[in-house]
Order: structure tokens, then C-alpha cells, then sequence
């Protein structure tokens, strides 16, 4: 920015300013291809005559353009060719990003010191996107609305760190390769072994690596890519370990054989966020992996438990039956009469020979739910393990790894697969005539695995655990203190909701893709040692050092070493991200100069799952919040509101909006994924419903702009309607066609002011656009410091379209012909540059594509060295450009005008539009009379327009409109109406403007009115009271003037 002392990024030679005889002469070729194309024309042979002429009522097809091949070499600038006659997205787009990247914008500008620019720095970790797959239209949202932020940052002078990277996604990531090696090839990792599996992944993730990566370029991602990281790359392992050893030596990391979500066919632990709860509305069969016929869900199970040393039988219900045999007790509510005189006594497991059951009272127990007797199984269920704790129940484990029972489940069912336990178990209490019944359980909750489908199983597994308590507590005090900021503020709700309840977390997954845990089982010769106990393991960032540890251990006896084969939760690698990608835990010059970090920009949903961890965390790790402020943003949905899902086929890649895509190829793309053929057919007919010719290309820029039209402060969900998007690549056309016009209106010789204060001279519509575009400055700086991405957008579109299109551009049309003097034409001139220079930086963070195509078009300001509008000063509120009489007074005339619109639709007269205004008032009626020439120009088929003293002097013939007590306008008709017709329209009207005045002199004439009604009201009134009385006698002058008529 050129009034700031930094250091510049070095720019090539070429690289600045096109200069303005360039612009000129890029112009003068575009008028010689003009006249060519024209004189061609002419001398085509037929064009004189007819014959080439379509037939009546056939329209004459349009040439398609040819396709648009970019020419720039790869970082070069693009040159400024002639304007095309239609805005093209992909010709617009092309060859800007890898300049942009080539002169190194995105990198942070520093000064000579090495220190973040004096305006400070704003810096973003960009959310690593998952390298399962390419992106998606929610990412697009998530790109959209950071990058809108670190541009304006960066054009506010800023120093400015957009960080890139991707996750490795441990269990999500295996899941899709495990699938994809058995459809192409029917193997599972077992069959290749875990190295070669694991450089299965390897190429899966630089293949998808690569694709996420175009697709960013694509979004227009102004990211440092010198910093691009990934939550496996040597530095990030190396946190990853550190990490790990320092929250263990604290003690913070403990080991426990504890319940958790166990996937059967992934064979591995998830955590909560993997985990889908499918409600059900009674009796369902469901398909389940791993089983050909459906399992029944949604019943509760009825069967009796005989008493011990007794008749009596307790009836107890589950929606399991197969876990009862791990049941160690049967609670029952410690005030129920009805189990009273049991509580203390034994029932007897019907399978399992010697296994006593104690009858326990526990207020847990809901007593109107089943038979108020509830079986409890404390290893293989959520509820019934705090049971199990409190009352020092045995927890035993009746599943293996792979869903089947194991040798605590009896000889009777060992080896059977869980779900076909189920059924044999059902079987068995009937031969013993113990089953009662089968009820249907509306509302019960089925957890299902996200990525393979399987129903999760709880069950114990000795695991790593994060002790979370004083993490948790110590973030919400910062959070308190604020330290950090969370918003929306029902997001900030929800962070104390979930951090004041919060539990420890298991980071153990028994996978082969992610970090292996660096802890290690020590075996010491002649000692008996559990692996399940804490006392087992030492830690080390080295082999060398856990090595160390254990020869200290062993005490001099000979020891073995053994890795622990399981790798660490995603999350535990990702939640170091904001210091873990600026080189902690190494102290770096990155992390002197950008850490804390700016904004953590993420949605909603993972606001716990990721924002806590990373909090947590950094507070324990670097002592401080890695970042001051959380933006949560809305979760992207279909049109319908439907959640976005391959099986639906409503997922959308960014890229297929940005350069449209055939309905021919939405289906091609479904066959290049995991889904089995009916997931596909289902797929393709959601495709099919909601985009039935395709989607339109709509370009990067209307995409990034309707996303973030959609982001108001407080939004929970967007369903996004793709032909929204498409109305905005309809503005990007009027943008190109606007600034396409204004530069024909700078001429050759045309060179702008030096700076872009106003020069004293210039016309009241000048004012008027000036003090315009002073208000959309504030607003949307207002707007994005408040985050409030609709409300930004909204500025920007209606000063373009409402105010500088629809008005200056029209308006100055007159100032700019020939007949205008050279100030006239020079100040016109002026103020439409200031307006499409600051207008385009405006719309900068939001568009950058077809800002930088059409501000490169425009001349420089004498000693303007910027040399893209990457860089350039983001527009601020200035006083100089504050003109509010003058925008009340031409506001007064744009009123006029829209009503002068108005009647000549109504009366449907689109030419030789005659208008008469009536202004009583002396100093706004000479105000109207020098504003005549811009009246005439901003309505369409306008042959004069007047401005008169009184309504008397109206002529005959005139339809009419009262504004105030001292305005109205009128509309010569005469000769174009059915003068009867019209006298009864108008006296329909003074009927009414009648009744409406009787009404307001009632209230306003009554006893209490001037003691009970506030000041401000009878003011209005009042004022209301002239209007409709002017407004009574324009009406009756006008039956007047066309009963004249008859």
C-alpha cells in the first residue's frame, strides 16, 4: 500500500500499473475491431439486400463465442486485451491466481525488522480439509468467508498469514481406502500388511492432496502455500510426539480400561463425532454390515429371571437381549413397593452355570419405563457401567473384537456373531419359558459407525485417556475472563454448555493410519506386569529416550521394548494446528510474530470436538489461547434443507459451480466413488430432481458472493439454491458491462486527479454518488469487523446496481457529451473513476477475480505505483467525502424521478414522457429546475421534464402523485386515455384521500389529543394532514383539467 512504510514485495519488472497510454491504446484497437467488424459486414455479400434476412418470427441465433484459451504463460501478468463483449467467468479467471502467487501477495508483509507491518497482523489457520476426498460446497463456504476476511485485512494494511494445510483423518481416510481396495480389488488391509497398506494411503492422500489443492487455486484461496502443512509431515509429527510425552510426564495422560464406541468392522475405537444416532419410530429391520438378512431394532424384549431359592421370577426389559449374558445385576428403584422385599436377594442366570445376580436399588432405575426392573450389563453399557462403578459390580466383556461372543458368554453361545446371539438367545429363554413378550419401543436411538455403518457396540478396552477437568476449566475461565471471543452467541452458549460437563478423552484408535503413540510397554524378565496399568509404559520423543527410561524401570533386570500398535485420535494431532503450523514446538520467528493467531473461522458443529481441544490444548502447551476470537458459521445445506449426502446426491463440488457441469456428468462422478449400485441409482435420482439441465457455470466470484450473501451474524443453517448463485453471475455480467461503459465515458485524454478528494466543483449527483459510496465504505467495514457477511455484501451490491448503475452512470451521461463544458466533463469524469476504483475495492474480498480483470483496465493516479488490487487501500469512511444536505436534496429528486417512472408504466407511455413537477417551496423548486437534465436522462423515454410554482399551472390532461404537502408530480396522458375512465379513477381516489383526511381530523381534534399524544406523533400528523389535503386539491384540479378536455 503506498502510505505505508514496509518492505515491498519485490515486483518483476512490467509488474505495476498498466500505463495509461496503454489503456489508451487498448481502447483505440478496441474501436478499430469495431469498425472492421461493422465495415466487414457491410462488404459480406448479401448484406445489402433481404434474402440473408430470417424469416419473420425466427430469431436470428447468436454466435457462440469460441471456447476461451488462456495464452498467459503460467505467472506472468495477463495483458490487457480488448474487453469481450459479454463477461466470461473463465476467461476472467484465468491466469490471475499464479500471478498473484508469482509476485508473493499472500505471503505476510513485513517491515525491514522482520516484525508484522505497524497497522499489526491478522492471522487464520485455514481448517485442515480432510484428505478423504475433494472438497465440498460447505469448505466453499469456509473459503469464502476467510479469505473475504484476509483480503480486507491485507487492504487495510495489515500483515497477513492465511496458513494452508490438510488432515490426515486417521479413521475416515483408512475407511475410504479400505473400501476402495476391496471394489477394485476384493482385498482388505490384512491382506497387503499394515507397511504396505499404509503407502496404500500414502498415494491416496497425495492424490487427494493434490485435488483439494486445485480446488482452493480455484476459490481463489489467497493462501501462503510456502507454509502448506500436513498433520503427518515431520513437524507436525514431531508436535504430535511432544505433545503426547509432555501431557503424559504431567500426568495428564492416564491409562484406564474403561467403556467406549467400538466399531466391529473397523475394528478400531471412535469417538463421539463418528458416531450417528439413528431414531427409530418403533419396530424397524435394519440393514447391518456383515449380515445378509436385517436385524430387528426398535423392540424392548421381555423375560423373567428366576429368583434364587425362590418361585418368584423378576421380569426385566432391553432392547439387546444378547448382553444379558454379561448381566451382573438387576436394579430396581429404591422406593418401588413392588421390588421392596427383594432388594439384597439373588436371581439366577438362566446360561451362565454358577453365575449369582444381585437385585440392587439404584435411583437411576426410571420406574415407568419397562417393568421397572432394569438388567444391568456394566461393561457393554453407558448408564449401566456408572451403575457398575457406584455399586463395585464385576464388569464382564462378552464380545471380541470382531463382534463375536467370546468364552464369557458360555459355551452355549461362544463363537456366535453378536446379532445372530440375539436371536438364538430369544430362542433359548423360550425353551426355558422364561420369555414374556415383545413390545415396540418408539424413539429408541440406534449408534451407528459414519464411516462403514456398523452398529456400535460399548464395550471395555484398556485405552490412553486426556484427563480434561482442569484443561476444561482453565479454557473457561479464559473464555470468561476474554481472553477469547465465541460467536454467534449461541454458539458461545454452547461452549460453557459442553465445557462444564465435559469428560475425559480416549485418544487411542486401533488403527494403522495416523500416529502411532510414542509410549512403549516395558516386559521385565521374572515380573509379572498388566498392560492395562499405567505403571507398564514409559514415553519418548526418541527410541533412545524411552529406551532410558526403561533400563531405569527394570532396575538392572533385562527388559523388552514393545510400541504400542494403536495410533492417536485425529483430533490430537489437529488440535495443535494454530501453533503446531507457525513450527511449535520449536520456538520460531512464525511463532514470535503470529501467536497467538487472529480468528479461528470453523463451523458450528465441531466447535467442541475441535475448537475445545485446540483451546485446551494450546492454554496447557504455549500458556496462552491460540487464538482471540471463534466465528462458527452456518452449516450448508440443499435447497430443501436437506443435510448434503452422497447417498442423496445433493453433495456439490465447488468446482462444478464455479465452471457448471452436464447432468450427464453429476451422474459420471457418482461411479468414480465407494457407493454400491443402489446408492448410486438413489443418488443419481436426487441429481436428476434438483438439477435437471445440469448447473449452470456461475464462476468463482458469484459463487464466493452468495456464500457469504447467505452468512448473516447469527445464522444457523443455508440452504443453498445454486440459482441464487447464478443471479450473481448475472451481477458479475453487469459489473463488466458497466465498467465497459464508464471507460468508453474516460476518454483518451482523460487522466485522473491526483488523489481522490473531492475537488470543490463538482455537481450535486456527484455529491450525491460520492457521500453513496462513503456510506457503503462504513458500512461494510462495520459489517466485516462485525462479521456480518450479508449485511457487507448487501452494501456492495446495492451501491453497484441501485446507485452508481441505475443513477450516476445514467445522470452523468448528459455531463459527459459533447455540449458540456471541459470542468463539467472532467468532473464528471473524476468522480466516476473515484466510483469504479473504490467500487471495485469494495467488492475485492468477495470477488477478486473479476476486480483484478477490471482494475487493471483502469488509468493510475499520477505517482499510483500499486501494482494490483490485492494490495490496494480498502476504502474508509472520509469526511471530504461527506455530503448529507446534498443527499437529502437529491434523494428529494430520485423520489421525483421513481415517481415519474412510476406513472409512465402505469399509463404504459414509453415515449415522449412530458413530466411536471409541482415544488411551492422557492429554494427546492430552483434545486429541481438544475437537476431537469439529469431527471430527463434517468427516465426512459423522457422528452422534457418541468418544474412549476403551482398546480394551477399544470396543463390539462395530467395524471398525478403528491409526495408531500409542497410536491407533486405529474404525467401528461392527454390523448392516450379514456378521459371518463380517467375522471372516475380520480375521483375514486379524492373519495379516499376523503375518508383518510375526516379519519386524522377526528383523532386529531379529540378532547385528550394534545395532552396524551406524544410531541413526535402530532408533528406527523400534521405534516400528514398537509400532504392529503394537497394531495385533495391536485386530484380536484386534475377532474377539472380533463372535464376541460371532454
Amino acid at each position: 500500500m503506498s502510505d505505508v512504510k514496509e518492505t515491498p514485495v519485490a515486483a518483476p519488472e512490467g509488474a505495476g500499473a498498466v500505463p495509461v497510454n496503454a489503456k489508451n491504446a487498448a481502447k483505440k484497437a478496441e474501436k478499430l475491431a469495431k469498425f472492421a467488424a461493422k465495415a466487414a459486414a457491410k462488404a459480406a455479400p448479401g448484406a445489402g439486400d433481404k434474402k440473408g434476412a430470417p424469416a419473420k418470427g425466427e430469431k436470428a441465433k447468436k454466435e457462440e463465442e469460441p471456447a476461451f484459451v488462456n495464452t498467459t504463460p503460467p505467472g506472468d501478468k495477463k495483458g490487457a486485451e480488448a474487453m469481450a463483449a459479454g463477461y466470461n467467468p473463465i476467461a476472467v479467471e484465468s491466469a490471475w491466481y499464479e500471478w498473484w502467487e508469482q509476485q508473493g501477495f499472500f505471503k505476510p508483509r513485513l517491515t525491514a525488522q522482520n516484525k508484522p507491518l505497524p497497522a499489526g497482523s491478522f492471522v487464520i489457520p485455514f481448517p485442515p480439509p480432510n484428505v478423504t476426498g475433494s472438497l465440498h460446497i460447505g469448505h466453499g463456504l469456509t473459503v469464502a468467508i476467510e479469505d473475504t476476511l484476509v483480503r480486507w485485512y491485507r487492504m487495510r494494511g495489515l500483515s497477513t498469514l492465511w496458513i494452508p494445510g490438510f488432515d490426515h483423518a486417521g479413521i475416515a481416510t483408512q475407511a475410504v481406502v479400505e473400501k476402495r481396495l476391496a471394489k477394485d480389488s476384493g482385498r482388505t488391509r490384512h491382506d497387503l500388511g499394515r507397511d504396505a497398506f499404509v503407502d496404500k494411503v500414502w498415494e491416496w492422500k497425495n492424490e487427494y492432496q493434490s485435488r483439494i489443492t486445485s480446488q482452493l487455486r480455484r476459490l481463489g484461496a489467497s493462501v501462503d502455500w510456502s507454509r502448506t502443512a500436513f498433520t503427518m509431515d515431520e513437524s507436525r509429527s514431531r508436535a504430535v510426539t511432544e505433545n503426547f510425552c509432555k501431557l503424559f510426564e504431567d500426568g495428564v495422560i492416564y491409562r484406564a480400561n474403561r467403556l467406549v464406541h467400538w466399531c466391529t468392522i473397523l475394528n478400531t475405537t471412535l469417538s463421539n463425532l463418528e458416531v450417528e444416532n439413528e431414531e427409530l419410530p418403533g419396530r424397524q429391520f435394519l440393514s447391518v454390515p456383515g449380515y445378509t438378512d436385517k436385524v430387528e431394532f426398535g423392540v424392548l424384549t421381555l423375560f423373567a429371571y428366576p429368583i434364587e431359592g425362590s418361585d418368584e421370577r423378576l421380569v426385566v426389559a432391553t432392547t439387546r437381549p444378547e448382553t444379558m449374558l454379561g448381566d451382573t445385576a438387576i436394579a430396581v428403584h429404591p422406593e418401588d413397593e413392588r421390588f421392596t422385599h427383594l432388594h439384597g436377594k439373588f436371581v439366577v442366570h438362566p446360561f451362565i452355570s454358577g453365575r449369582r445376580i444381585p437385585i440392587i436399588a439404584d435411583s437411576m432405575v426410571e420406574r415407568e419405563f419397562g417393568t421397572g426392573a432394569v438388567k444391568i450389563t456394566p461393561a457393554h453399557d453407558q448408564k449401566d457401567y456408572e451403575v457398575g462403578k457406584r455399586h463395585n459390580l464385576e464388569f464382564i466383556n462378552i464380545l471380541n473384537d470382531d463382534g463375536t461372543l467370546n468364552e464369557n458368554a458360555g459355551p452355549q453361545f461362544q463363537g456366535q456373531r453378536r446379532f445372530d446371539a440375539r436371536k438364538t438367545v430369544v430362542e433359548e429363554l423360550k425353551k426355558l419359558g422364561l420369555y414374556v413378550d415383545k413390545k415396540d419401543n418408539p424413539g429408541m436411538k440406534v449408534p451407528r459407525c459414519k464411516r462403514s455403518g456398523d452398529v456400535i457396540e460399548p464395550r471395555m478396552k484398556p485405552q490412553w485417556w486426556v484427563n480434561c477437568q482442569d484443561l476444561a476449566a482453565e479454557a473457561v475461565k479464559r473464555t470468561r475472563s476474554g481472553e477469547l471471543l465465541i460467536t454467534p452467541s449461541q454458539s458461545e452458549a454452547e461452549w460453557y454448555r459442553w465445557m462444564d460437563s465435559i469428560q475425559d478423552w480416549c485418544i487411542s484408535r486401533q488403527l494403522w493410519w495416523g500416529h502411532r503413540c510414542p509410549v512403549y510397554y516395558v516386559r521385565i524378565e521374572g515380573q509379572e506386569t498388566d498392560p492395562s496399568e499405567l505403571s507398564s509404559w514409559v514415553v519418548g520423543r526418541t527410541l533412545e529416550e524411552a529406551q532410558s527410561r526403561a533400563t531405569q524401570k527394570a532396575g538392572g533386570r533385562p527388559f523388552t521394548l514393545e510400541q504400542d500398535e494403536d495410533v492417536l485420535d485425529t483430533w490430537f494431532s489437529s488440535g495443535l494446528w494454530p501453533f503446531s503450523t507457525l513450527g511449535w514446538p520449536q520456538k520460531t520467528l512464525d511463532m514470535e510474530n503470529f501467536y497467538p493467531t487472529s480468528l479461528l473461522e470453523t463451523g458450528w458443529d465441531i466447535l467442541f470436538f475441535w475448537v475445545a481441544r485446540m483451546v485446551m490444548l494450546g492454554i496447557k502447551l504455549t500458556g496462552k489461547v491460540p487464538f482471540k476470537e471463534v466465528l462458527c458459521h452456518a452449516m450448508v445445506r440443499d435447497a430443501h434443507g436437506r443435510k448434503m449426502s452422497k447417498s442423496l446426491g445433493n453433495v456439490i463440488d465447488p468446482v462444478d459451480v464455479i465452471q457448471g457441469i452436464s447432468l450427464e456428468g453429476l451422474h459420471a462422478q457418482l461411479l468414480q466413488g465407494n457407493l454400491d449400485a443402489t446408492e448410486v441409482k438413489k443418488a443419481q435420482a436426487g441429481q436428476k430432481a434438483d438439477f435437471p439441465k445440469g448447473i449452470p457455470q456461475c464462476g468463482t466470484d458469484a459463487l464466493r458472493f452468495a456464500l457469504c450473501a447467505y452468512s448473516s451474524s447469527a445464522g444457523r443453517d443455508i440452504n443453498l439454491d445454486v440459482l441464487r448463485v447464478e443471479g450473481y453471475r448475472k451481477f458479475c455480467n453487469k459489473l463488466w458491462n458497466a465498467t465497459k461503459f464508464a471507460l468508453l465515458k474516460l476518454d483518451d485524454s482523460f487522466v485522473p486527479e491526483a488523489t481522490a478528494t473531492p475537488t470543490g466543483r463538482e455537481s450535486m449527483v456527484e455529491r450525491w454518488i460520492l457521500h453513496k459510496l462513503n456510506i457503503a465504505a462504513k458500512e461494510m467495514n462495520d459489517s466485516l469487523e462485525s462479521r456480518n457477511f450479508m449485511a457487507a455484501t448487501s452494501s456492495a451490491y446495492n451501491f453497484w446496481l441501485y446507485e452508481l448503475c441505475d443513477v450516476y452512470i445514467e445522470a452523468m451521461k448528459p455531463m459527459t457529451d459533447e455540449s458540456a463544458s471541459a470542468d463539467t466533463r472532467g468532473s464528471a469524469q473524476n468522480t466516476l473513476y473515484t466510483c469504479l476504483d473504490y467500487g471495485l475495492r469494495l467488492l475485492h474480498p468477495f470477488m477478486p477475480f473479476v476486480t483484478e480483470e477490471l482494475w487493471q483496465r483502469l488509468p493510475r493516479r499520477p505517482n499510483d505505483t500499486t501494482p494490483s488490487i490485492v494490495i490496494a487501500d480498502f476504502p474508509v469512511h472520509e469526511d471530504a467525502r461527506a455530503f448529507p444536505t446534498d443527499e437529502a436534496a437529491f434523494d428529494v429528486v430520485f423520489n421525483v424521478i421513481k415517481s415519474g417512472r412510476s406513472l409512465a408504466a402505469q399509463y404504459g407511455i414509453q415515449k415522449d414522457v412530458q413530466l411536471f413537477f409541482v415544488q411551492r417551496d422557492a429554494a427546492l423548486r430552483e434545486a429541481l429546475t438544475q437537476q431537469s437534465a439529469t431527471i430527463v436522462s434517468l427516465t426512459k423515454g423522457c422528452k422534457s421534464a418541468k418544474v412549476l410554482a403551482d398546480v394551477t399551472a399544470v396543463p390539462a390532461g395530467c395524471a398525478s402523485v403528491v409526495l408531500s404537502s409542497d410536491l407533486s408530480v405529474h404525467l401528461l396522458v392527454r390523448g392516450q386515455v379514456d378521459i371518463d375512465a380517467e375522471i372516475a379513477k380520480i375521483e375514486k381516489k379524492l373519495g379516499t384521500a376523503r375518508q383518510e383526511e375526516e379519519k386524522l381530523r377526528k383523532a386529531m381534534t379529540k378532547p385528550d389529543y394534545e395532552s396524551s399524544a406524544p410531541a413526535p406523533v402530532q408533528a406527523a400528523n400534521k405534516e400528514k394532514l398537509l400532504t392529503i389535503e394537497a394531495e385533495i386539491a391536485t386530484l380536484q384540479s386534475s377532474i377539472e383539467s380533463f372535464t376541460r378536455l371532454k
